[in-house]
């Protein structure tokens, strides 16, 4: 679905993406997790094509980013960020209209067809009964379902979230990420997630990719990037891993210095 090869990106100084290689297979939920600073925020960019790679290149279903249309980029990838904010007074049905935008042109007004993946849209994301409610007016869950919502309705192959649980409480979060689960695993849909929250991306992910430093630092099931040596590696943290009682994913528990200190006293060693 999403191939990045050897890309190197910035914002006109020192690069942020240095040398990236990266793949999303069809059907997957990727996590990208990496401290503040490590480039996730640039990988959306350029996957987006709103950075242009000065190396490497960026491939969308085997077609070289920079080659496509912004129309057509539209129409095989959406994104959905971590700002729901909206400054005019739209309804919901309004705003996930939107989301046909890449279909439609100053010739074409909406069709029976653009109506229907809007209402399709609402309908997957439980937002049909919000459809004439100001979006102002919505709480902050309620909003980024119905971004989700203008997202699903281009009718992408792959959805990029760009932390997209940021402001939720721990109810928002889990809904939020329940529902594009739910939507990879009936629908197919490929995930490409930007999370800050470590336990969450253990919790949802198919695999797990770590940044340090605009590279990649690991990779692979989240039982494998999340051990404590590459928390205290990437995010300078001391840290306890578990297991999930019920999933038997990793969790981490997080470790104040004294904490940290006392562990080390006795000789606890690090997975």
């Amino acid at each position: 679905m999403l191939r990045i090869e050897a890309v190197t990106v910035g914002y006109g100084g020192p690069p942020v993406l240095k040398g990236l290689d990266l793949a999303v297979a069809r059907g997957e939920f990727l996590v990208v997790v990496g401290p503040n600073g490590s480039g996730k925020s640039t990988l959306v960019r350029a996957v987006t094509g709103a950075l242009v790679p000065s190396e490497g290149r960026i491939l969308l279903e085997g077609r070289e980013l920079r080659r496509l249309r912004p129309r057509e980029i539209a129409r095989r990838l959406a994104v959905v960020s971590q700002d729901t904010a909206v400054g005019f007074d739209f309804t919901v049905e309004e705003i996930v209209a939107l989301g046909r935008t890449p279909y439609l042109s100053p010739l074409r007004s909406e069709t029976p067809r653009d109506r229907a993946a809007v209402q399709e849209a609402m309908r997957q994301t439980g937002t049909l009964g919000l459809a004439g409610r100001l979006v102002t007016a919505l709480s902050g869950g309620e909003r980024q379902r119905v971004m989700i919502a203008r997202a699903l309705a281009q009718e992408p192959q792959l959805l990029v979230l760009d932390e997209p649980t940021a402001h939720l409480d721990i109810a928002h979060q889990v809904e939020i990420l329940d529902l594009v689960r739910r939507l990879n695993q009936t629908e197919g849909l490929t995930v490409l997630a930007i999370l800050h929250d470590l336990n969450l991306a253990a919790l949802y992910a198919d695999r797990l990719v770590m940044l340090k430093d605009g590279r990649v630092w690991a990779g692979g099931a989240p039982a494998e990037v999340l051990t404590e040596a590459n928390i205290q590696a990437v995010y300078g943290s001391r840290v306890k891993v578990v297991r999930h009682p019920m999933t038997g994913q990793p969790q981490v528990m997080l470790l104040g210095r004294e904490a940290a200190r006392s562990r080390e006293t006795a000789g606890v060693g690090s997975n």
